[in-house]
């Protein structure tokens, strides 16, 4: 149990480095905050906070607007839409983003058209403004999916109360639905939100001073390691204040999560629902079909005419590269993903284990509690979480290996993934253990059954639908990662979210297209997952 404990505390590590980076500050680096007050942090507190409110702003009102009209209503092509509103969490913004600029660009047919019709008229993606647009429609699944859960569970018999009290329609939707949805809808937004400071492709593609670009320029560029590790305690900070704010909203939904009790000789609540048709119809439609185009349809389509376009050219000499790119991405997805499974096997088993004496649960149970906060925590974040404690290992010990073994290596991609995403694998795994009744255990224990053989023989074949679910999701996560990757890389070896990038940087989009469909279908994966979960859940609710 001591090992599990010292596994999740290197885990936990970087997290701990980056928020004790500020016990060390002297002289020199008190100076350097006062001239980053100066002349940078203005900057980046602006457009984090711009990108913040709209963002926000955004994903809140697409949310609510698609949830509303799928889980209150009932209309022609109702289930087609449900899961195709999830499409757009397939697609990483950054992917987004280069088939836009593609699309918008000045010279390109849609803005020399609308020149023809408008003289002057000017659209620059490549703007705040732009970035705001792609992450809303790439993020807003997050306030759909918990909203529309929120609705369904209980706001059908709360609307159908408010009819019988004769409450017009527009009333019961700003009055009932809205206010059922809203923890929901902020715990979505919230996720949303971090998403959205811990992208680094969008911010650099698009040329925006955020934090996430600033950490990556004062560590890459500038070679500051204190300017990098204030700007990453400072994402820290906000991202905890965020994480609070999200644990308390899904504590609140609560309170919206029990159905209501079946009624009028036991017809579901589906079968209240009103029915729209003619322009009602029509609305709802483009409510729900415009996120899932503008988000998810278009830059695929916009990408598959920039590989076709690119296959007339020169994609057949790109085959063994793209080869090369693809067994990277898939290798270091499949080291993390089972690597991660074991931690969350471990780490679920000892925080099971009943036996265990109360300072040593407590200390696991913190450490657990730490390391599930790096989903949350932007890659570039982690990576300078990880090089901080190097630099100053070897400042300290000049022959210290570790920065051998963690600075440009695959040890330390594969470390810096484990520290950002084994939280996904360890909460597939908690809710697999909540199926396990303790009793079984029990039984085992009684018999004289080591832990061992227990986690072997009973809970691993309990389990393996998890264990898959988790090692998968940490899979797709590895593999559309890309400032973690862009940092800690070894030389000459390039994934296919690094590859996109820096082809798009360089104008080379018809090049990217291929890369970066490759990344939008393996994050398709999940969704199919969640999608199938969901209408698994629908069907025992009938």
């Amino acid at each position: 149990m001591y090992f599990i404990g010292l596994i999740a505390l290197l885990i936990s590590l970087p997290i701990l480095g980056i928020a004790g980076a500020w016990l060390h500050l002297d002289a020199a680096g008190i100076d350097a905050i006062r001239q980053q007050a100066q002349t940078v942090l203005p900057g980046y507190l602006a457009t984090s906070g711009w990108l913040a409110l709209f963002v926000t702003t955004g994903v809140i009102v697409v949310g609510a607007a698609t949830a509303v009209a799928i889980g209150l209503f009932e209309f022609r092509g109702k289930r087609f839409l449900s899961w195709a509103l999830l499409l757009p969490m397939a697609m990483p913004a950054y992917v987004s983003a280069y088939a836009y600029t593609d699309f918008l660009q000045y010279a390109g047919m849609v803005q020399s058209s609308l020149r023809d019709i408008f003289p002057g008229f000017r659209i620059d993606v490549r703007s705040l403004s732009g970035a705001i647009f792609l992450f809303v429609f790439t993020l807003y699944p997050y306030a759909y999916l918990l909203a529309r859960n929120a609705l369904s569970e209980r706001g059908v018999h709360l609307m159908e109360a408010a009819r019988l009290l004769g409450t017009p329609l527009h009333e019961r939707i700003c009055r009932v639905a809205l206010p059922l949805a809203r923890p929901a809808l902020m715990a979505g937004a919230a996720l949303a939100l971090m998403e959205t400071l811990a992208d680094y492709g969008v911010s650099a593609y698009f040329g925006l001073t955020t934090f996430t670009t600033g950490i990556y320029k004062a560590w890459m560029v500038m070679d500051d390691r204190i300017a990098a590790a204030q700007y990453a305690s400072l994402l820290l900070l906000f991202v905890a204040v965020l994480l609070w704010l999200e644990r308390r909203e899904q504590q609140r939904m609560r309170f919206s999560s029990v159905r209501g009790n079946r009624s009028n000789g036991g017809d579901d609540a589906e079968s209240r629902l009103p029915q729209l048709h003619g322009v009602k119809a029509v609305a709802a439609w483009l409510v729900c079909a415009t996120p899932i185009v503008l988000g998810f349809v278009l830059p695929v389509l916009i990408l598959l005419q920039l590989m076709w376009r690119e296959s007339e050219m020169s994609l057949a000499t790109n085959l063994a590269r793209y080869a090369g790119w693809t067994w990277n991405s898939f290798r270091f997805g499949g080291m993390a993903g089972t690597i991660a499974v074991v931690l969350a096997l471990a780490l679920c088993f000892a925080q099971r284990a009943s036996d265990l004496p109360r300072f040593r649960y407590g200390f696991l149970r913190v450490v657990a509690r730490i390391a599930s906060m790096g989903y949350a925590i932007p890659g570039s974040v982690i990576a300078i979480g990880i090089l901080l404690p190097i630099a100053w290992l070897q400042a300290v010990f000049p022959g210290s290996m570790a920065g051998v073994w963690l600075t440009a290596t695959s040890l330390g991609v594969i470390y810096a993934y484990l520290v950002r995403f084994t939280a996904v694998a360890v909460q597939s795994v908690e809710a697999g253990y909540t199926r396990i009744p303790m009793s079984f255990d029990e039984a085992a224990r009684t018999m004289g059954t080591s832990r061992r053989r227990i986690v072997q023989k009973l809970h691993m074949p309990l389990l393996w639908r998890s264990l898959a679910t988790a090692g998968l999701m940490v899979f797709v996560d590895v593999v559309k990662e890309l400032p973690a990757t862009l940092l800690l890389r070894p030389f000459n070896t390039d994934t296919l979210a690094v590859i996109a990038h820096n082809l798009a940087r360089d104008e080379r989009l018809g090049e990217a297209a291929l890369p970066a469909l490759s990344i939008v279908a393996v994050g398709l994966i999940p969704v199919l997952l969640v999608t199938r979960a969901l209408r698994r859940g629908c069907a025992v609710s009938e």
